[in-house]
């Protein structure tokens, strides 16, 4: 695989953790130096390793992980998108709490996120393995353009944010509940 191919999978594997970046971002009131990196690791580390473990689980779990992906993204995406959309509900009756309800940079929530935006790329290492690619440059590259993505997600979702109040909180909940259906339906139409 070359160069430019890796980096073209980087950046297509990076769009729902990017995705979920601006949610982040468009959800937060305050965002700190520590919250970007925080979230660009995470979703970076994931990405990244993601596609090594399906490497090294090999062709032969291809159909379990290709029959369940699916259902874990949609779940764990939704369940994150509706906690958003409730609490902005709340704050909706209660505006000076605007976001202080949920710490969407806490850790509990970016490990939750991280795994649902990457089982795509557990998918991919099993891929990589049926043509023999350079895993760990692969691997890299993906963690990489991920960190760099989230990083500016997150502060594209902060302007919005800021721009929009409550309303923005509402639709990036809707966003993560899109991106999971999204995923799910990608991988139920193959």
């Amino acid at each position: 695989m070359d160069i430019l191919t890796q980096i073209l999978l980087s950046f297509c594997l990076a769009t729902d953790a990017f995705a979920v970046s601006i949610s982040n971002g468009i959800c937060s009131i305050k965002i700190t130096r520590k919250n970007v990196i925080t979230t660009a690791l995470t979703f970076g580390l994931f990405q990244g390793i993601m596609p090594i473990i399906g490497y090294l689980l090999g062709n032969g779990l291809t159909g379990i992980i290709s029959k369940f992906q699916h259902f874990v993204a949609l779940f764990l995406l939704s369940a994150i998108g509706l906690n958003m959309i409730v609490d902005a509900v709340k704050e909706n009756k209660n505006p000076e709490g605007l976001c202080n309800s949920t710490n969407v940079f806490s850790a509990k929530n970016l490990i939750l996120q991280g795994i649902a935006t990457s089982i795509d790329a557990l998918a991919v290492g099993i891929s990589l393995l049926a043509i023999d690619a350079n895993i760990t440059a692969t691997s890299i590259i993906i963690g990489s353009i991920t960190f760099v993505c989230c990083a500016f997600g997150v502060y594209i979702g902060r302007k919005f944010g800021v721009l929009l109040g409550i309303r923005a909180k509402f639709g990036g909940g809707i966003l993560l509940i899109l991106v999971g259906i999204k995923i799910f339906a990608e991988c139920t139409a193959l």
